[in-house]
């Protein structure tokens, strides 16, 4: 029930920063919300914190969360496939 609590109240406050200029798109929030509850929830929904937090993290993303943030443009595949290589990925 807590998770489902916490659940619903990180979809809550995604929601609410659908309206800022930087906002994030529902896509996005939807494919990646896992991975801010595991990465970067001690950060607030939509600042640049969570990016940063998204950015260190980013090989441990889910592949649903990097396929959303390449189609919405935050991050290019080239980037992506670089940052593998990299890793020995």
């Amino acid at each position: 029930m807590n998770t489902t609590i916490i659940a619903a109240l990180t979809l809550a406050i995604f929601a609410a920063t659908a309206t800022q200029a930087s906002a994030v798109s529902s896509s996005v929030k939807y494919a990646c919300m896992g991975d801010y509850l595991s990465y970067c929830s001690q950060h607030a929904p939509g600042g640049s914190a969570v990016k940063q937090c998204m950015r260190r993290n980013g090989s441990k993303l889910s592949r649903g969360c990097v396929s959303a943030l390449i189609k919405a443009g935050y991050v290019s595949k080239k980037a992506v496939s670089r940052r593998a290589a990299s890793l020995g990925r």
